[in-house]
């Protein structure tokens, strides 16, 4: 712990696409601390320069009550030791590759924080919920997030698991194939939304979002109850063979689509045990740290002894 440090409290920024979230965490415990979580608008397609202002400026509005180590979680390609970008052709934060965002935002943010560890957002998200949510005390799991696209973080007695045999390419479920494509243009929400317009036969642009889709499903909705339970089942399908090879005591589901888990928890049963019999009794779980599990992730591993 850095001599900086004001009461061992751990300032943190989370980096979505759309969205930046600051917040305080206090590692008693590991909460985030009470009226310290602000979120803002963010555009990852922008220049370096306005990127790094706008993180500067959600980090600003913490004040100064916290200590002086900060922890960022960011989407990859990252690279997260040395602190610079490799996103190339993601759609977002291209204009932060090679660029040395830990000094450029070291520079930004008053006072000059003393250091700056980045841990990959999934990751985050898994040893959030690993500390104090649905992955407390288990040796292993797979914590998976879904939403724009999905995410993933296979913890084994608490630390990911980014390489080996036992796991994706890079720990990473979205890079898994299913039936040929991606695992992520069969479940995501711009899967699900193309799944039902076609379905329904509108177009694309007219089909709500995925949370007014299960409001649909649970009315009565016959194309909406379809379209969702498929997605769900690909799903486990498409997670199978990774999550059997893994073992892991629970599997983790968070992201915005986890909170309609009444559609979600069932489907994606079905998926797994359809695929991997055995997989039909494994712990299936909502997170429960659904808006800050990614917070006291980044904070979490913060406190880990550098590499």
């Amino acid at each position: 712990m850095s001599t900086n440090d004001v009461n061992g409290l751990i300032p943190v920024l989370e980096i979505g696409g759309t969205h930046l979230t600051a917040a305080v965490v206090d590692p008693d415990g590991w909460q985030v601390v009470q009226d310290t979580t602000n979120r803002l608008a963010f555009d990852g397609r922008r220049d370096a320069d306005a990127l790094i202002a706008d993180m500067a400026r959600a980090a600003a509005t913490l004040g100064g009550r916290h200590g002086a180590d900060w922890a960022v979680a960011t989407p990859g390609p990252f690279d997260y030791e040395a602190g610079i970008g490799r996103f190339e052709d993601v759609g977002k934060f291209d204009s932060l590759r090679g660029v040395d965002v830990r000094e450029r935002l070291r520079a930004a943010i008053s006072p000059r924080p003393a250091s700056i560890r980045f841990v990959n957002d999934a990751d985050a998200f898994g040893l959030g919920e690993y500390a104090g949510g649905a992955a407390a005390g288990a040796h292993r799991a797979v914590c998976i997030t879904l939403g724009t696209g999905i995410g993933s973080a296979f913890l084994a007695e608490g630390e990911p698991v980014n390489a080996g045999l036992e796991v994706p390419p890079d720990g990473s479920a979205h890079l898994l194939v299913y039936r040929g494509r991606p695992l992520e243009e069969t479940v995501s929400r711009r899967a699900i939304v193309t799944a039902y317009g076609e379905a329904a036969g509108i177009p694309v642009e007219q089909v709500p979002d995925v949370h007014i889709l299960a409001e649909r499903s649970r009315s009565g909705d016959e194309v909406a109850q379809r379209v969702l339970a498929a997605a769900f089942e690909h799903l486990g399908r498409g997670l199978a063979e990774s999550v059997d090879r893994f073992r892991p005591d629970v599997l983790v589901i968070g992201g915005s689509m986890s909170r309609s888990w009444d559609i979600v928890e069932p489907a994606l049963r079905r998926g797994l045990a359809e695929a991997a019999p055995r997989l039909g009794s494994l712990p299936l779980r909502q997170a429960l740290r659904l808006d800050d599990a990614a917070l006291i992730g980044a904070a979490v591993w913060s406190r880990r002894p550098s590499p």
